[in-house]
């Protein structure tokens, strides 16, 4: 169970991703100062989140004098792949077309961002007239 809980990320742990996947690489203070600005850690709380990021192998660190410099080990595009299956695995009995009628559906979709998501599912089908 620990390794499928180390597999995704919490919310705080995600929004330090962000960050990290934004800067390519990062120090502690970096990604402090990159944080939205009512967010308020102190310096060890935010290194401490980055040591939790790479036990769970989602970042790694290299030293360069006193300061360690972290990396994202895992794209953001990848994290986003193993997120959407996890949801359609476990809350959409795995029926990916179910996730897709239930965001269309739910979210008062514009005519532009339908008009985006027929041209994507075109493209993939191979249906691409433009």
């Amino acid at each position: 169970m620990t390794q499928k809980k180390n597999q995704f990320l919490t919310e705080v742990e995600l929004e330090f991703m962000s960050r990290l996947w934004d800067l390519g690489e990062a120090t502690v203070r970096d990604v402090l100062d990159a944080l939205s600005a009512s967010r308020k850690l102190a310096y060890t709380s935010a290194a401490t989140i980055l040591r939790i990021l790479e036990q769970k192998n989602f970042v790694v660190s290299t030293r360069q004098g006193k300061t360690f410099v972290y990396r994202a080990t895992l794209s953001k595009d990848a994290y986003q792949s193993r997120s959407l299956r996890n949801l359609s695995e476990k809350l959409f009995d795995n029926a990916p077309a179910t996730l897709v009628a239930r965001l269309v559906d739910d979210n008062h979709l514009s005519q532009e961002a339908l008009d985006e998501i027929r041209a994507l599912i075109d493209k993939r089908l191979g249906n691409d007239n433009s």
